[in-house]
């Protein structure tokens, strides 16, 4: 479920430590998580947590520390990322950033804009009515807003790299030596 918009005050925060809050957009690696690919998910939303700190970044975001127990993490998150734990929740299957294909073609009047085989990436997702959760999908250089039912999502790719560490990644875990080594 979306949550209302708010105006956010740095320092005025929403949420007192030790509430449980609901991740209401997945938070992934910004390349700052060690052992986590950039990009990666970090934690889902929907997920619920509990707030053990609150900050403000760049004296204007309110910044919760967050521990998700059943993750065994704990992330910041921007005070627009969560919801009140206790609020209606709308699963959706798919999120921001996902891969999708079609599961039949996307036709108008015979021609076929989006055929099964093609990949796109989810924009946006729009679950505030449960019963027609419709998801905005970036396929080449056109959106469409498609309900959820219809999409699939696309398999993972195979030459898509592992993880690669950074050089200070790397000297902080032995692997490269350092410059007194």
């Amino acid at each position: 479920m979306q949550h209302q918009e708010y105006e956010e005050i740095a320092g005025n925060y929403r949420f007192e430590n030790a509430s449980a809050v609901r991740l209401i957009k997945s938070i992934r690696n910004d390349g700052t998580f060690p052992g986590k690919r950039s990009g990666e998910v970090l934690v889902r939303k929907g997920t619920v947590g509990f707030v053990r700190q609150a900050g403000v970044f760049l004296q204007e975001h309110n910044i919760y520390e967050i521990h998700f127990i059943d993750d065994d993490l704990i992330v910041g998150c921007r005070e627009k990322e969560l919801q009140d734990a206790e609020l209606p929740w709308v699963e959706s299957l798919f999120e921001t950033r996902d891969r999708v294909m079609l599961a039949v073609p996307l036709e108008i009047k015979g021609e076929t804009l989006v055929d099964t085989d093609q990949v796109g990436e989810v924009v946006e997702v729009n679950s505030s009515n449960p019963d027609k959760i419709v998801c905005q999908v970036h396929f080449g250089e056109r959106y469409f807003n498609i309900p959820e039912k219809l999409l699939v999502m696309a398999p993972e790719l195979d030459n898509q790299p592992d993880y690669e560490f950074n050089q200070t990644q790397k000297m902080m875990m032995g692997l490269l030596p350092t410059a007194q080594s």
